[in-house]
């Protein structure tokens, strides 16, 4: 499965990299709200949360529906600006049913891709706001019952909160990070200057590509939902974060510009699997003859006839399990002489956990 954005006929102009301080915070107070998805910033959000005033850490639980199991459209900025003061201005000139609608996204809508109406003027979207608020406790019920009584006052309560996140972590937090994000932008436009768009797609993240037939060109985003939109008209936004691994965002609601936020190349080590390659892994794995297998591919190099004389299996046996495995790039090969000696690739299957949960949470 895969987001699709429709580029063909877009000017490279209108194809834009370039880092957000909004699109930032918004990673950094997922991370604060779920740090198990994120083990490699363990002592940031460790050190950030403890150092956290208890008054804003209970506002910030009170509205991480915002950012803790998805990323409110809001958050993902088309237009960068060089601050946060001038992002969130841009947010309130935003009118109030798509700035309500977008920020009570709060669990995965069945009708996204299709576009749904805001519940500030349907009352079916309204009840499916409150009930889903509901289920995430009462003190979500009471902030969504808040939002939809009195739009411009609880705006403005949410621009204070991303304010006062500035104010206690996140200015010292994009003074580090920023000046990273916005070299890697520039990397990212030289790269399409000089080399086109598709190089600097993949090189943004390898669960990213460029499409072109004769049909048109598209990007295409590796992720675990079927999504489709156009930028005609519009354009594309790529955003880095420093934040973001193992998340790769990809806004395509209608009436949106599209807008991606990809993870920078050093939050990526070893670059991404796609999800169809840690699915062929794993299923290679999970037959009990191959990973029995393992145990000796994992040691050293052997034959197939090595193999089937330690497994008391056949050779053609041996080969087929072997093929699969090929298959799914868990072995390395070599020839000496007449022999074929095969080896499990180590480093490949100590990153498949760490794959297995970019592919689930990308």
């Amino acid at each position: 499965m895969s987001v699709t954005i429709d580029i063909t006929g877009l000017p490279q102009e209108r194809i834009v990299f370039c880092p957000s301080p909004l699109a930032e915070l918004g990673a950094a107070l997922h991370a604060l709200a779920e740090p198990a998805h994120h083990p490699r910033l363990h002592a940031w959000t460790t050190t950030t949360s403890a150092a956290l005033k208890p008054e804003l850490a209970d506002r910030l639980h009170e509205a991480d529906f915002m950012w803790n199991s998805t990323r409110s459209d809001i958050l993902l900025p088309a237009r960068p600006r060089e601050t946060l003061a001038e992002e969130l201005d841009d947010l309130d000139r935003m009118d109030d049913e798509k700035f309500v609608g977008s920020a009570l996204e709060i669990s995965c809508n069945s009708k996204y891709k299709q576009g749904a109406p805001s519940p500030l003027v349907d009352e079916r979207m309204r009840r499916r706001a409150l009930d889903l608020a509901a289920a995430r406790g009462p003190r979500q019920t009471a902030f969504v019952e808040r939002m939809l009584a009195d739009p411009p006052g609880t705006r403005a309560w949410i621009r204070r909160l991303l304010e006062d996140c500035e104010e206690a972590f996140f200015a010292d937090t994009w003074r580090r990070v920023g000046i990273q994000l916005a070299a890697d932008a520039r990397h990212k436009t030289e790269l399409m200057r000089r080399k086109g768009l598709a190089h600097a797609v993949s090189a943004a993240s390898s669960a990213m590509a460029l499409e072109e037939d004769e049909q048109g060109s598209r990007i295409v985003v590796d992720k675990l939902v079927q999504g489709y939109t156009s930028a005609e008209g519009t354009g594309v936004t790529f955003l880095p974060t420093a934040f973001g691994w193992p998340h790769l965002f990809a806004l395509h609601a209608p009436g949106w510009q599209p807008v991606v936020q990809y993870p920078v190349p050093a939050g990526d080590v070893g670059g991404a699997a796609a999800t169809e390659l840690v699915t062929l892994r794993l299923d290679a794995l999970a037959h009990p003859m191959r990973m029995r297998l393992c145990r000796s591919l994992a040691r050293g190099s052997n034959t197939t006839s090595e193999l089937a004389d330690a497994y008391n299996i056949t050779a053609p046996e041996v080969s087929r399990h072997l093929a699969v495995m090929k298959k799914a790039g868990l072995l390395t090969t070599q020839r000496r002489g007449r022999y074929v000696l095969h080896q499990l690739d180590v480093s490949v299957v100590a990153r498949l956990g760490s794959d297995f949960l970019e592919s689930v949470l990308r």
